[in-house]
């Protein structure tokens, strides 16, 4: 006979508790271990009740899901968190998804879904719902360092990946040479590049820009 999986559930409302126990009792592949109504609830007890997967809200009042996840997976690597909750803002997705949470769903997603996810996540599989992929997506675009620039900042960069010197520069943009350093300084800093060179192979490695012969 084929072992079951071991699932818990960290919520602070009864209905859903109740209502996701019931539903999951009726899977012949998944045991119900136990249920926690608070992160803080959750990190005594987990390695008592031992799950494979961990059901787990994220706004609760007595300890919220988020650190509730570091502290399970920091104890026991080997748990997959499925976060399920009604939020998908930045505040809640970038931090769970950096706490080592598998897979982000929304309390609208279907019994189904529910199910089919903790069955992916049995197999290592992340499951990401979609307005959260999005969320990660604008996220990974909005803070790329580069997107950071000012207009001119990128105007800069370009002419040090074309080799210019800081007079250059100056000459080519019609500003003085203490506003060319001023922004250069701003672009070492946002890249975290400690020199023109490295700033010039940022913009290459990052296709930014074409070098001209």
């Amino acid at each position: 006979m084929t072992e079951k999986i071991r699932v818990m559930l960290v919520d602070d409302h009864d209905m859903v508790r109740k209502g996701l126990k019931a539903y999951l009792a009726t899977e012949e592949s998944i045991e119900w271990v136990g249920e926690a109504s608070s992160g803080n609830e959750a990190v005594r007890i987990f390695a008592a009740l031992n799950p494979e997967i961990i059901l787990m809200d994220l706004i609760m009042e007595d300890g919220d899901g988020i650190e509730a996840t570091k502290q399970i997976l920091t104890q026991d690597p080997s748990k997959k968190i499925i976060i399920l909750t009604s939020f998908y803002d930045d505040e809640q997705v970038f931090p769970a998804i950096e706490a080592g949470a598998m897979s982000y769903l929304l309390k609208t997603a279907s019994s189904d879904e529910i199910i089919e996810t903790i069955y992916k996540a049995h197999r290592g599989k992340t499951v990401i719902d979609g307005k959260v992929a999005q969320k990660l997506v604008s996220g990974m675009h909005r803070n790329r360092p580069f997107d950071q620039l000012t207009t001119r900042e990128k105007e800069v960069l370009q002419l040090i990946a074309e080799g210019k010197s800081n007079a250059e520069i100056a000459d080519l943009l019609f500003i003085g040479i203490k506003t060319v350093k001023t922004h250069v300084s701003s672009i070492f800093s946002k890249l975290e590049v400690a020199d023109r060179t490295q700033a010039a192979i940022y913009a290459f490695q990052n296709h930014l820009f074409t070098k001209h012969n």
